[in-house]
């Protein structure tokens, strides 16, 4: 069978008519040199961990970078060149579709071209803008293997050079040293964004951002920290010369750059996640479904059905939150800074559910998940770096939790935001303004959205929980040391998170004439996840009986529909044999 319903994307089906001209071709190229290569080519790559340099080959002939990580400021009058959010998902969705050491090449990219794009260093920017039309990589030297990728703290030294020194003569403001450590494309980058602080100036006031060239002598390879074909390498700056041409920002500037370089780079984590894990359903339902097992497929087995269900609706999910993101991502201003809160629930949130996901499809694989010769079985190891790197779960769910009481209780009026795919610069990426400022952001009434669906069964009850939340905050909030708990707190963030996804999930659904059937399975799934959350907060050691007694009372039973079930495991059903790579 084959299915029809669209809503996975699928390389023999994919029709990106939403996109102007080019971008479709850029987009389809793509898929084709990677369906050209073959699965047995791309897993034995990655199993012999050869780095992508026949994958750069291809981005530096069709300028593919340059064509998508362009502002338009910088591409000169090429109507092709821009930062476009909403075609920059769609190419990491196929990026992530067929292997993370792609999608790993074009993410630190992004990140290194965070610091340049953002800074008043016109000459820098240049430079980045004819790297990328000449097929070049960036990389983004922020964390360090004692600091990890605190902001506040560097090991990097910049030295200024003595007054009338051969050095100050020649136009050299400082020499760097230090050890930078977990660095996509370190190996080639041609710039290089490095975070470091001045030798004689104390605190933030010291910070500095500047370009690196990786094929500097003064710049050591160290090595790759992982073995894979990602090069996360460590790398050593030993007297690197630094001149004004090479600084880009410094100070609170700098601080700033870094914190919203990260804003930008981790909003791609859900979509690469999102193409792991649909490449990844196709292999599960093809092989389920054709595996006999006691006499009948194993996809008769009731428990492999609910698996599959579960995974396809939490999939769907993924897709309306992050598509739905976009809009916000492009819609974003200094007046309308509501992507801040979105922005790491893409992070965490989507990427954890591709996790589970994995983990489901991986119940009914057993053995065969892990055979050498399926795509799953490299998602498998790697789907789990998404939500743990560039800030961890646990740190992106604390940011979500400065919003908390805004988003609840503090409602703003805005223009509605619609659907956004015209071929536009999202130029706001680079001017985003201080890092500060995230407890202040007010939301649209949330519940608007919400009372539109209450005719779905499942969505009626999830809401009753999340209106439960609320009287939670009122009734029995965390107290002085609750609040200073982090792990008390991330169970609060997680269920707060809960109400956040479906709030999306609604709007995308409503845009796209979402399956009520579909729509309602989602809210099964988030009902059973709040009553999980519920119930560890009503074990916590410090939870109050108030908050033992609201956490009793918020359970809900998921609505049980066999027939709403069974129309979705048709659409489940109905994969079996849509796509398989080519040998």
């Amino acid at each position: 069978m084959t299915s029809t319903d669209g809503l996975l994307f699928n390389p023999r089906t994919y029709d990106p008519r939403h996109f102007d001209a080019e971008t479709q071709r850029l987009l389809k190229a793509t898929i084709e040199w990677f369906e050209s290569r073959g699965k047995q080519r791309l897993l034995a790559d990655d199993a012999d961990a050869v780095w992508v340099s026949d994958f750069l080959d291809f981005v530096q002939k069709e300028r593919l970078f340059a064509s998508f990580l362009t502002p338009s400021a910088y591409a000169g009058g090429d109507p092709n060149r821009r930062w476009d959010a909403a075609r920059n998902a769609a190419l990491s969705e196929i990026f992530g579709f067929y292997g993370l050491a792609y999608w790993y090449a074009e993410q630190v990219t992004i990140l290194g071209l965070g610091p340049i794009w953002q800074s008043d260093n016109e000459a820098a920017k240049q430079r980045a803008a004819a790297d990328l039309v000449d097929g070049q990589v960036m990389a983004f030297g922020l964390s360090e293997r004692d600091h990890g990728a605190d902001i506040y703290n560097t090991d990097l030294v910049l030295t200024p050079a003595e007054p009338g020194s051969a050095d100050a003569e020649a136009g050299i403001l400082f020499r760097a040293n230090g050890v930078k450590y977990y660095i996509g494309n370190g190996n080639v980058a041609s710039m290089v964004s490095v975070f470091s602080r001045r030798a004689d100036i104390e605190g933030a006031d010291g910070y500095v951002w500047f370009a690196a060239d990786s094929r500097h002598a003064n710049y050591e390879l160290i090595d790759n920290v992982i073995h894979a074909q990602l090069y996360v390498s460590t790398f050593a700056l030993h007297d690197y010369p630094v001149t004004a041409a090479e600084i880009l920002s410094t100070g609170a500037e700098a601080f700033s750059a870094a914190l919203n370089t990260v804003n930008v780079g981790k909003f791609n984590l859900c979509h690469g996640s999102i193409g792991m894990v649909e490449h990844s359903f196709y292999e599960a339902i093809t092989h389920a479904d054709n595996r006999i097992l006691y006499g009948k497929p194993v996809t008769e087995f009731p428990h492999v059905r609910t698996n599959f269900v579960d995974a396809y609706a939490r999939i769907t999910a993924m897709k309306l939150f992050s598509d739905r993101s976009i809009d916000y991502f492009r819609t974003a201003s200094l007046e309308d800074r509501r992507y801040l809160l979105f922005n790491p629930m893409t992070k965490s949130k989507v990427t954890s559910e591709g996790e589970t996901v994995i983990t489901l499809l991986l119940d009914v694989l057993a053995a065969k998940g892990f055979e050498k010769d399926t795509y799953f079985a490299q998602v498998a190891r790697y789907i789990g770096t998404l939500p743990r790197l560039e800030g961890t779960v646990h740190v992106n769910v604390g940011q979500i939790l400065k919003f908390m009481p805004n988003y609840l209780f503090n409602p703003k009026d805005y223009p509605e935001v619609g659907t956004r795919r015209e071929a536009a610069d999202d130029s706001f990426f680079w001017r985003q303004g201080p890092a500060r400022g995230a407890g202040k952001v007010q939301f649209a009434d949330w519940t608007v959205v919400y009372d539109k669906h209450t005719d779905v069964a499942g969505v009626a009850r999830f809401y009753e929980q999340a209106r439960a939340l609320r009287t939670l905050l009122t009734t029995a909030a965390p107290d002085a040391a609750q609040q200073k708990d982090l792990d008390f707190m991330l169970t609060i963030g997680h269920l707060f998170s809960l109400v956040v996804y479906g709030q999306l999930i609604l709007e995308q659904a409503a845009i796209t004439g979402l399956d009520r059937d579909i729509l309602d399975q989602i809210f099964d799934f988030q009902i059973r996840d709040f009553n999980a959350y519920a119930t560890m907060l009503l074990g916590k050691p410090s939870a109050t009986v108030a908050q033992q007694d609201w956490a009793i009372a918020a359970l809900r039973t998921s609505i049980g529909d066999s027939d709403r079930f069974k129309r979705v495991w048709d659409r489940v059903a109905s994969y079996d044999g849509a796509y398989a790579m080519r040998p």
